[in-house]
């Protein structure tokens, strides 16, 4: 009954979210076998490419639907460059990989069915050079069962550092009209 009235829960919240217009326009990974999850938002950009400055945290939140009861996830994050061929350059979340760390609905073990909150963070660190483009890819794979549970891909834009008084602002910079 309690688990019941938690999912039920979850769900209105993840559909007040979703009510809210809070949504990134992402598509389907192209390597990763992980679905798209139920809603995606990087915090500030609505239409790619997100313009992303250095020296600050994107933050993604998430919100996917557990496909079996899950309790040892890891996130990662793959940038795609396009030069004269494509490259694909694996991004070290350190800390911010431990997926159930994350959460901010429920915890670990995630069970089948289950809609998750999740908040995803990564640094911009400095040597990402100012106007680079490219895309993005962030998954979450099961560690246990070796599968991508789901993944995004978004194409980005690399700012140069922002004061804290314009990047206290920059989401509503990015998305007016």
């Amino acid at each position: 009954m309690n688990f019941t009235v938690f999912k039920v829960v979850a769900v209105l919240c993840g559909l007040f979210e979703l009510a809210r217009g809070q949504s990134t326009d992402v598509h389907q990974c192209l390597v990763s076998k992980g679905n798209l999850p139920l809603n995606a938002h990087v915090h500030g950009c609505t239409t790619p490419p997100c313009l992303l400055p250095q020296l600050q945290d994107v933050v993604v939140d998430v919100i996917f639907e557990a496909p079996r009861t899950i309790s040892n996830m890891t996130t990662l994050a793959t940038a795609i460059l396009n030069f004269i061929i494509e490259v694909n350059i694996p991004y070290d979340l350190q800390a911010n990989s431990v997926t159930c760390n994350f959460f901010t609905n429920t915890f670990c073990p995630i069970l089948q069915g289950e809609i998750v909150q999740y908040r995803l963070n990564m640094f911009i660190e400095s040597f990402f050079p100012v106007n680079t483009v490219a895309t993005v890819e962030f998954k979450v794979r099961d560690n246990e069962a070796g599968e991508d549970i789901w993944c995004v891909r978004v194409p980005i834009r690399i700012l140069p550092p922002q004061p804290a008084a314009v990047s206290d602002s920059l989401p509503a910079l990015l998305t007016a009209k």
